[in-house]
């Protein structure tokens, strides 16, 4: 097995795959990406990645039985991970939940356009203790600007929430209202594999404020360009890709 991270999607390095990949390089993360306007490489097939991240890459974009040798691959010890976005999940070009990959991951997909955009607050609010979530102060949680709707596997475990409130100014003050709670962060396992659903994304818009979440910043160079983004949104999705893949991550 590789000892690397198969990143598919979210554009191009010099996009909104930056985010990820200059988080990946800055705690020594190895990855392989794949923009997400190609079709993964001829080789995608042949070699086993410790884990394989699939954000905002269309289902289209797969050959024929390539999914089918990564849920193989999961079966046999490689981690698998989706990221939230608008061709992740159903979305609006997604529509992986009739796909084989599917069958690996620890949630149930509509089979309609899942798309939830939150104008108003969205905060992620946690439900369980795990490794995903070391060292982050959630009694300070951060917010969202939209989600994937889809529903935990009976034998997943639900880590974060989302959680909508309304807001509507009350003389000078503004009334904020709990509203409609959904599975935001859901782990589970599929043979050997680890795998872990994410509803929203990594990038902007639907990152929202998780993007700042911090108390301190993390400037990162990435594809000849940079990021800089909070140090618990970047130790988040950190510790998501490790414990998913089973990958020892560098400080």
């Amino acid at each position: 097995m590789i000892r690397r991270i198969c990143y598919l999607g979210d554009d191009n390095l010099a996009g909104a795959a930056a985010y990820l990949a200059g988080i990946m390089t800055h705690f020594g993360l190895a990855y392989d990406h794949v923009p997400g306007t190609q079709p993964p490489p001829l080789s995608l097939a042949s070699q086993q990645y410790a884990l394989y991240v699939i954000s905002d890459y269309p289902a289209a974009r797969f050959r024929a039985a390539e999914m089918e040798q990564i849920v193989k691959y999961v079966d046999q010890g490689s981690g698998l991970v989706m990221l939230g976005g608008w061709e992740s999940f159903f979305g609006r070009l997604g529509e992986y939940q009739r796909s084989p990959l599917a069958q690996a991951l620890p949630v149930v997909m509509r089979d309609r356009d899942d798309r939830c955009n939150c104008a108003q607050p969205c905060l992620i609010d946690k439900v369980a203790d795990h490794p995903v979530l070391e060292g982050l102060p959630l009694d300070t949680p951060p917010g969202i600007g939209g989600f994937n709707a889809f529903t935990p596997k009976a034998d997943a475990a639900t880590v974060l929430t989302s959680v909508q409130f309304s807001v509507c100014r009350a003389g000078e003050r503004f009334e904020f209202t709990r509203g409609a709670e959904a599975p935001l962060l859901v782990v589970g396992r599929h043979g050997r594999g680890r795998t872990a659903a994410l509803a929203t994304d990594v990038a902007p818009h639907w990152v929202g404020g998780l993007v700042d979440w911090g108390d301190r910043r993390i400037v990162q160079e990435v594809a000849g360009g940079f990021i800089e983004v909070g140090n618990w949104y970047a130790r988040f999705f950190r510790n998501l890709l490790s414990w998913t893949g089973r990958i020892e991550p560098h400080e």
